[in-house]
């Protein structure tokens, strides 16, 4: 499910409805209560997370649980020893909302390199190192 807007603002109308049932004219800003249940389930037994990107419009309280429900979750796995690994900008901002840097095992607000780096991409910066 997803949490749905009529506008993009803080104090828009919202409602919450299947992925597959979004009028024209509303845009998805959340994760809705389902998506975030199922993705606590899907993490819980994992030991090394990598996340990029906000599951909604955090910035916004109204849009904010999804991704808040995922970051404390996150903090959950590296309190029970897995590897938590945020990447971007939007993301890092997020978890500093959440207060949850202490919690994370590696914050970077490299996302876009973050994610080139783990697929085995050259990364330029680190080229050009490399050739100094």
């Amino acid at each position: 499910d997803v949490v749905i807007a009529d506008e993009f603002k803080a104090d828009a109308n919202s409602k919450t409805v299947p992925v597959t049932a979004i009028p024209d004219g509303w845009s998805g800003l959340d994760i809705g209560e389902d998506s975030l249940k199922e993705f606590k389930k899907e993490l819980s037994d994992c030991k090394t997370v990598v996340w990029n990107g906000p599951m909604g419009v955090f910035e916004f309280e109204k849009f904010s649980k999804g991704t808040f429900g995922v970051a404390h979750t996150l903090a959950e796995i590296t309190e029970k020893g897995g590897i938590t690994i945020v990447g971007g900008g939007d993301s890092v901002a997020a978890i500093g909302a959440a207060k949850l840097e202490n919690k994370i095992s590696h914050i970077s607000t490299g996302g876009g390199a973050s994610l080139e780096l783990l697929e085995g991409l050259e990364l330029p910066g680190v080229a050009v190192l490399d050739n100094a």
